[in-house]
């Protein structure tokens, strides 16, 4: 893998935490996309996504405090507690983190499946008030009113000193986050593909467009870009 910007060098899957580990308190969002916008082909991102992205991937969430993400992608995705390899465990120990990497699981409605996977490890669901929620043996946070209170919700995790933050999509949570003025920067892959059928990187439109501003780029075999995209903030936002 060789990095293109801000400087021209090559780069070995150890320097990748490093490389991207995020200053405190930091929402990214890590998505894999082909060329046209696609981010899943069949329900899962699986088909997109290569050994660089993995590596990548796996970076994001050695360095992140919590991931967050839709339930619908959490159950497309057939997620599970976010699992956290010896290499990930000594670079957290060596950089005081905490051992395990929280799952955040964001619902507008609750129906979540009580046999899902990720509802045995460390994680909690975040729903309005409004949601109707099955028992279920993990925290339950009601933020909002009809839907989630992601800047409610944001600041709950900050409060908990989670302030490294995740967002693993899917479309409609990462539209969500972009048009409440929460995100921070963009990881997104650009996989080699044109012409795939699958949900769009965002589901709706933002009313205000962000302008980012590129921040590094990485070149892996065959055509596949690692970009960062910082969100310029402007001087009305509150975030």
């Amino acid at each position: 893998m060789r990095q293109l910007l801000p400087v021209a060098r090559e780069i070995t899957p150890e320097e990748l935490p490093d490389l991207y580990d995020a200053p405190g308190p930091w929402l990214r969002a890590g998505l894999v996309t082909t060329l046209d916008g696609t981010v899943a082909v069949d329900g899962a991102s699986a088909g997109l996504s290569g050994p660089a992205d993995r590596l990548v991937f796996r970076a994001l969430r050695t360095v992140a405090d919590a991931v967050v993400v839709g339930n619908g992608t959490a159950r497309a995705e057939d997620y599970r507690a976010i699992p956290v390899p010896p290499a990930a465990a000594a670079w957290r120990a060596a950089h005081d983190r905490r051992p395990d990497v929280l799952l955040v699981v964001v619902s507008a409605t609750g129906q979540v499946d009580p046999d899902a996977r990720w509802l045995t490890g460390p994680a909690v669901l975040v729903v309005p008030d409004t949601a109707q929620v099955p028992d279920l043996p993990v925290e339950v946070w009601r933020l909002g009113q009809r839907t989630v209170d992601l800047a409610g919700m944001v600041a709950a995790l900050h409060a908990r000193g989670l302030t490294r933050l995740l967002c693993e999509g899917g479309p409609t949570l990462l539209a969500s986050l972009l048009e409440a003025r929460l995100l921070d920067e963009l990881c997104l892959t650009h996989s080699p593909l044109v012409g795939a059928v699958g949900p769009d990187l965002l589901a709706v439109s933002p009313e205000r467009p962000q302008p980012l501003a590129l921040t590094q780029l990485l070149l892996d075999d065959p055509g596949v870009l690692l970009a960062r995209w910082r969100v310029v903030r402007s001087t009305g936002d509150d975030h």
